[in-house]
């Protein structure tokens, strides 16, 4: 699990697109990772809605933004399409980024217990190193919250 100050723990994904990203191949920008659990459902439409309403103010303050769940890659490409999101959405079905970045977790829902995604983000600086983290994430004035920490990183 990283924190805030560990450096950020490289990957390779496939990305909504036809394409993969890289984290590493970033630098020296800014990145916000967004975990959430399931494309299409209230909480994480709200959410990549508010992150996609807010990416031209990411962007002007030097940040890329990224969806990432365990959902695949069809399922994405739907989501991107019928939400008209405009950030890529990264495809961790193995789950691999999820336990490495510490959101890969058990969560009880109507009396059962399954393993599923904390909803969390992440900032990363532009040398890789973690800057802020937001766990168990509440979406009601999240997107804005790390648009302003994307702000103060200068």
């Amino acid at each position: 699990m990283v924190d805030v100050a560990d450096m950020a723990l490289d990957f390779t994904l496939p990305a909504t697109g036809d394409t993969s990203v890289t984290l590493s191949a970033l630098q020296p920008k800014a990145i916000v990772l967004f975990f959430y659990p399931r494309d299409n459902t209230a909480g994480c439409t709200k959410e990549a809605i508010g992150f996609t309403e807010n990416l031209a103010a990411f962007d002007a303050a030097g940040a890329h933004v990224f969806g990432i769940s365990k959902d695949n890659m069809a399922s994405h490409e739907r989501f991107l399409a019928k939400k008209e999101l405009g950030m890529p959405l990264l495809s961790d079905a193995d789950s691999e980024v999820c336990e490495a970045y510490g959101v890969w977790k058990e969560k009880k829902m109507y009396g059962k217990t399954f393993m599923g995604i904390e909803r969390s983000t992440f900032l990363i600086d532009g040398t890789g190193r973690i800057a802020n983290v937001w766990r168990k994430v509440k979406v009601d004035g999240h997107v804005q919250d790390v648009l302003d920490a994307v702000k103060a990183l200068g």
